[in-house]
C-alpha cells in the first residue's frame, strides 16, 4: 500500500489511522481532520457507489464552521443593503438565449446565434474559446451549428434516466459523437445558467486560479471541497453538486443566481480585511 497522502492538502505527515475497510483500504486520518479511504480495494472485494451514496459524501452546507457562516452572514447583510441587483442588459440577454435554448428554439436559430452565444460575456465571461471557434470555422456553419445544438440539447433535455450531472461528463468527455469540439466545462455551464437561472450561479469552472467553485468554497466559507484527480466523483458531479452547495450557503434574498455570485466574488476579496 502507497504513502497515505490527504487529498485536500497535499500533505504526507501527521497521518494516523482509524480503521480497516472491508474491501482491504484503511480509513486514515490527516492533522487537518480530513478522513478518507486509503488504498486500493481488494480485486474480489472491490467496492462500488450507487450515484445517491456518492451525492451523500459530497461536503454539505452544515459542514461549514458556525464562525464562517457568521461572516459570510454579515457580508450578504452588507452586499445587500448597498449593491444594485443585476444589470438590466443581461437580464434581456439571458431571456433572448432562453428562447433560443428551448426546444424549439434549438431546431430553428440561426447559427449565427450559438456562435455568438460561446464568445459574449455578458452576465458571465467564459474565457478565451480559441479550440471552438477553431473547429467552428473548420466545421463550417451548418454542421458546426448542427453539433452545437445537439451538444446543448442533450444536456438540457437529454434521457431522464442519464442524471443532468453525467450528461455533463459525457460531453465533457467527449464521450457522445456529437459532442461540439471546445464546447466545454465554461459554456456548459453557461448554457444551465440561462436555463435555469434559478439554479445556477455564474460561476463557470469548478477549480481554476482565477477562482472556481472549489476556491470560493474555500475562501467565503472556509470549506474544501474535493480536488477532481482526488475523487472517482467525475468533474460534472463535481460541478453541479458544488453549484448546489454554494446555492444553498447563499440562502435567499438575491434577484437571482447571478446575484447571488456577484456577491461571492464580492465577499471574497472583502473576507482578508475582517478581523
Amino acid at each position: 500500500m502507497g504513502l497515505a497522502m490527504c487529498p485536500l492538502c497535499s500533505d504526507d505527515e501527521d497521518i494516523e489511522f482509524v480503521r480497516a475497510v472491508d474491501d482491504g483500504r484503511r480509513v486514515v486520518k490527516h492533522r487537518c481532520g480530513y478522513e478518507w479511504e486509503h488504498g486500493e480495494p481488494s480485486p474480489s472485494k472491490k467496492r462500488s457507489y450507487s450515484f445517491n451514496d456518492l451525492k451523500a459524501r459530497f461536503p454539505k452546507p452544515e459542514d461549514v464552521e458556525p464562525e464562517w457562516l457568521e461572516r459570510a452572514t454579515r457580508l450578504k447583510t452588507q452586499y445587500l443593503a448597498t449593491k444594485p441587483g443585476f444589470d438590466p442588459e443581461v437580464a434581456a440577454y439571458w431571456e433572448k438565449y432562453e428562447k433560443i435554448f428551448s426546444p424549439e428554439g434549438l431546431r430553428t436559430c440561426a447559427p449565427r446565434l450559438l456562435k455568438d452565444f460561446a464568445n459574449s460575456d455578458v452576465g458571465a465571461h467564459p474565457g478565451n474559446q480559441a479550440t471552438f471557434n477553431s473547429a467552428w470555422n473548420a466545421m463550417g456553419d451548418t454542421a458546426a451549428a448542427e453539433a452545437t445544438r445537439q451538444t446543448t440539447e442533450y444536456l438540457l433535455y437529454g434521457p431522464d434516466d442519464v442524471p443532468l450531472e453525467d450528461r455533463l461528463q459525457q460531453l465533457l468527455a467527449d464521450a457522445k459523437p456529437f459532442a461540439m469540439t471546445g464546447f466545454k466545462e465554461a459554456l456548459l455551464t453557461r448554457a444551465l445558467c440561462v436555463v435555469q437561472p434559478e439554479r445556477f450561479l455564474t460561476i463557470l469552472k469548478y477549480t481554476t486560479q482565477a477562482c472556481g467553485k472549489r476556491e470560493m468554497a474555500r475562501m467565503v466559507y472556509e470549506l474544501e471541497l474535493p480536488a477532481p484527480e482526488s475523487v472517482n466523483w467525475t468533474l460534472g458531479r463535481l460541478i453541479l453538486w458544488s453549484n448546489d452547495l454554494l446555492h444553498a450557503l447563499v440562502g435567499e434574498g438575491f434577484a437571482n443566481q447571478q446575484h447571488s455570485a456577484a456577491f461571492l466574488w464580492w465577499a471574497k476579496d472583502q473576507l482578508g480585511r475582517l478581523p
